[in-house]
Parts: structure tokens; sequence; C-alpha cells
């Protein structure tokens, strides 16, 4: 805060004070929280969205605090908006504005009673909000009829709908889609929302425009993993999904395969996307069935069912760095492991290059690697093969090396191949939605649901990497589907399609 903005007064001063030192604290609570999580045993930690819970309260709290100061002295308030003033930045630019003057009442001078004239004003800006509003869009067909015929009656054909006889619009079921897939709501408490305005959907009404928006959404779906196979590099990775299994009366765990492209570490012109395919278990035939076609580089972790794709030898395997680190890393926290944490401060030196030439091109890093990386990792291989030679084969340490050297060739291939990345964190980034919308829905009802969740997950996400508002999307998505969209058109429907047209309308 600008000197000029303190208060004078003693008393506010110190109110402020004690504020400060009691979200210091709190801070530090935080703090250590964090590294527990992140350094501690792992019955000690916490999941990542219980440690933002916990920054939550503590900025809440802070706030809390400061209105209590604020209410003080008048000074305080004054400090309280000044450093408020300060810190907010600007609002978006293409929001509406809805302007209000205040002005004063009498525009007479009070000493010689002449008119005043304006020389300027203020003009402040605060964000607001119209909740969401419910409408009813009523369609009216007039019917014609001649007086003098009997042909019957004329009327205009009624307009498109994705389901016929529904109540939605294509608007509403976007809105449905992306709150159960993007924010993460469940269909029950979407039901629950809508009910405070009056508006009483049925959670199985809602779950049957789900399933509609998704069968008319697969051919996009199968589309965008076709467009990502065409690619000479993806990205793979897998993880778990509870499904209801009616028949023993408890759920089973199904898989829902990502595969991802994302060439901008690089400067690649392609544009990022991932598509998510689920399968009801984990056998290596399932990616040898999803990527069918595909030739090039898979970028994935150390799952030895990626093998089998490989040795029918269309695809080579790039294995990934932080599967090696979490290895040695789980090995050296605990206490003193000279050999694990020697290895991690090797691994964490060709981290440091790629950090200096990440956005640079293919050819470029390709060239820094073989100059600077190379002589890193055939140095860390004879270590580790020295290492090996001189401890017990029984325990972590052993099975943490030979997880390395077993993937040698895998891990080493991003040496003559600049578009390789060092690990497969940009899949795995994809995976994070998935399991926070797991979370909270806990399992998918049956097979059937969770492909619908694989195929709108798969649109939802790619918008997001390409920076396009998948309710503005699936909206006008489903809006040209239920018109007789033509099929051999359907590239314009993906969604980095809509990101080329935003670019080109904004030129």
């Amino acid at each position: 805060m600008p000197r000029d903005a303190l208060p004078n007064d003693s008393e506010t001063l110190k109110a402020m004070l004690l504020a400060e030192r009691v979200q210091n604290d709190r801070l530090r609570q935080i703090i250590k929280d964090l590294q527990r999580h992140q350094f501690g045993r792992r019955a000690e930690t916490l999941p990542e969205d219980q440690m933002l819970l916990g920054l939550e309260d503590v900025e809440q709290s802070a706030a809390y605090d400061a209105a209590k100061t604020a209410q003080a002295t008048p000074a305080a308030r004054q400090a309280g908006a000044a450093k408020r003033r300060a810190n907010r930045g600007t609002l978006p630019a293409h929001l509406p504005r809805i302007e209000t003057t205040v002005d004063i009442d009498d525009k007479t001078c009070r000493c010689c009673q002449g008119a005043l004239h304006r020389i300027g004003e203020d003009k402040s800006e605060r964000l607001d909000i119209v909740p969401a509003q419910f409408r009813v869009l009523v369609t009216i067909r007039p019917k014609y009829a001649c007086r003098q015929c009997e042909d019957g009656v004329v009327q205009a054909p009624a307009p498109a709908r994705l389901i016929e006889g529904g109540l939605p619009t294509e608007a509403t079921i976007a809105q449905v889609l992306v709150s159960k897939y993007a924010d993460h709501l469940p269909l029950y408490r979407q039901a629950q929302i809508y009910a405070r305005q009056s508006v009483n959907l049925d959670r199985s009404t809602l779950a049957d425009w789900v399933g509609h928006a998704a069968w008319h959404l697969r051919p996009l779906h199968q589309r965008l993993l076709d467009k990502l196979k065409e690619r000479p590099k993806l990205f793979a990775d897998e993880t778990t999904l509870p499904v209801l299994d009616p028949g023993r009366g408890r759920t089973k765990t199904g898989q829902l395969w990502a595969y991802a492209a994302d060439d901008r570490p690089w400067g690649g012109s392609d544009p990022p996307g991932v598509a998510y395919v689920y399968a009801p278990d984990r056998k290596s035939e399932r990616p040898i069935t999803h990527l069918e076609g595909f030739k090039g580089i898979l970028q994935v972790d150390g799952y030895a069912g990626y093998r089998n794709l490989a040795e029918r030898g269309d695809v080579q395997l790039a294995f990934c760095w932080v599967h090696v680190r979490r290895n040695f890393y789980r090995l050296a926290t605990p206490g003193p492991a000279p050999i694990a944490s020697e290895a991690l401060q090797r691994i964490a030196a060709l981290y440091a290059i790629e950090k200096d030439i990440r956005g640079r091109s293919a050819d470029e890093r390709r060239l820094v690697r073989q100059q600077k990386s190379r002589p890193l990792v055939d140095a860390l291989e004879a270590w580790l093969r020295a290492k090996l030679g001189l401890i017990s084969q029984k325990g972590k340490l052993p099975e943490a090396i030979n997880y390395s050297l077993s993937r040698w060739e895998g891990l080493t291939r991003f040496l003559d191949d600049g578009h390789i990345e060092l690990d497969n964190n940009t899949v795995e980034r994809s995976i994070r939605p998935i399991t926070l919308n797991r979370k909270n829905a806990l399992f998918a009802g049956s097979d059937g649901g969770a492909e619908h969740w694989a195929t709108i997950a798969s649109l939802i996400e790619t918008c997001k990497l390409n920076e396009v508002d998948p309710l503005g999307y699936l909206t006008d998505v489903l809006a040209r589907i239920a018109n007789g969209h033509p099929n051999r058109d359907i590239d314009a429907l993906l969604p980095w399609a809509y990101r080329t047209q935003e670019l080109r309308a904004v030129a």
C-alpha cells in the first residue's frame, strides 16, 4: 500500500496491523500444510482441492477482518478503498456498459449565482451480474386456407429441433452439458438450481436431454479422434471411471482413455485437442483398437499394455520422465537417500534445459538436446547401472532404477526428435477435469453413460485447449445438427474450426 494511503490515526493503524498479523499466521499454517502435502508421507497428504478450500477460507477471513477494521474510522475506509482501486485491474471491453450519471441538483454557483459549467468527470466501473434467466420462446405458425377452394390448410413448416416435441432449446441443452461436464454439476444439483426459479425439471428429464445430445454428437466425437490419429505424435493416458453395475448392486471399474495432441511447445501449427474413449477394462487391446490407423510417436507412462501396440511396428513409444522422477522422489522425501536425491538432481538438470528451449522450433530443440542433454543422459545411464551393481537387489531403490533402465530407449527418444516432450504432462492435465467430475458424480450410471461422458467431455476439453467458449460452441453445433448440417462438412463443426472463425472475425 502506498505510504500516503495509510491512515494517520494510531488506533486505526494498530487495528490494521493486528489484522495483517492474523492473516499472516493463517498463511503460515497454509504453507505448512502445503509443504506436508508435497513432501510428507502419503497418509499425511491432502488433496489439492482441499488445499484450495483452505486458502479460500483464509482469504475470506482476511476480508472479514478488513471489513471490521474499515468500519473503525473514515481514514481506514479510505485506505482500504485506495488499496482496492490499485489492485482490481480493468474489466473486459466486450462486456455491455450500463451508464448511470450521478449529478448535482443545483448548477448555480453559490458565490456569484452564475451558471456552473462542466469541466470534467470521474468515472468508475463495477462488475454486475444478472442471474441466469429462464425465458419461454413461443413459436407461432399461422394457418391459412382459401375460402374459394378446398385444397387444405397452408402453414409454414415447424422449425427444426434437436429433441422433437421436447421443451428445451439447443442453448438450454448446451447449458446442461457444460454445467455437468465442464463445471462438474451433477444433474440432480442442476435440477435443484432450476427449481429455485420455479422451473421444475426432473433429473430424469435432464438425463434424457443429455442422452439425446450425446447421440447427435457421436459422429463429431469420432471425427475428432480420427483427426487426432492423423497427427505424427500423440499423448496417451487413462484413468479409472467407476460405473454402476446393477447386476451386482455395486460399481465396476471402467477406464477412460485419453488421446491428446499439443504442438504448442515447439511452435507447431496444428491445433491442440483431446479425445476420450471409454472402455470397460484396461486390457492392452483397448489402445490398439482406439488407435487403429495411427502411425507415429505415442508418448505414454510406463503402462506395459502400450508395448503390444508398439510391437505392431507403426508406433514408437516415448516414455515419461515424470514417472521416473516420481519413483526416486518417493524414496528421497522420507529421509536421507543419497542415490535417490542425486537422481532427482540429474533429472532436474534435464528439465532446466527444456525450460530454456520451450517454444522454439523442433529443429532447434533437437540441436540443443544433442549438445546439452545427451551428455547428461549418457552420464545418468552409466551412473544408474553402476549404482545398481552396488546395492541390494531387494527394495524400492533397485525397482526405481530398473524401471528407468528397462524403458531407456523410450526415455531417450526425445534427444533425436524435437517434437517429443520430456514427459506426459499434456495428457495428464487433460485427465484432471475428468477426475473432478468423477469426484462430484461418484460414478457413471452405465456403460452408455460413460460413453456419453467421453463424447461430450472430449468436445468441451478441446474447446478449452483452443480458447473457445464451450457453451457458445455447443449451442451453435447442436442448432446446426438439428437443422441438418451435412456430414460431408463435419470438419467445420470441430472446436478448432470455431477458433479459426473467431480469429478471422476479429481480423
